[in-house]
């Protein structure tokens, strides 16, 4: 990039373009999400609920079921869960499936 003034700003000035418009263009899409949101907001939905769904689609389903039981764990941990220990319930499935 030794050329200043010729075709090394050229190709600058087109990469720093490039990615202006699609600044702009991120900008617009966050504004048309942010419009959809409010939009299920007005209608009765969660949407700290549904950010959290669209997070977990996102993620694969091994990381989805890891995460849950994390989450069931320290449930359990804190005493916040009405349902039984999640290590208590991994046994009982194992038992159950040792039986068939």
């Amino acid at each position: 990039m030794a050329d200043v003034g010729g075709v090394a700003a050229d190709h600058l000035r087109s990469y720093i373009e490039r990615i202006e418009r699609l600044e702009e263009e991120k900008k617009g899409i966050a504004d048309d999400i942010k419009e959809i949101f409010a939009e299920a907001k007005g209608t009765g939905f969660d949407v700290k609920a549904m950010r959290a769904v669209i997070r977990l689609r996102k993620m694969d389903k091994a990381d989805v079921q890891e995460q849950e039981y994390m989450i069931d764990l320290y449930k359990h941990a804190l005493g916040m869960a009405a349902e039984e220990n999640p290590a208590e319930e991994d046994a009982g499935n194992e038992a159950e499936a040792a039986a068939f």
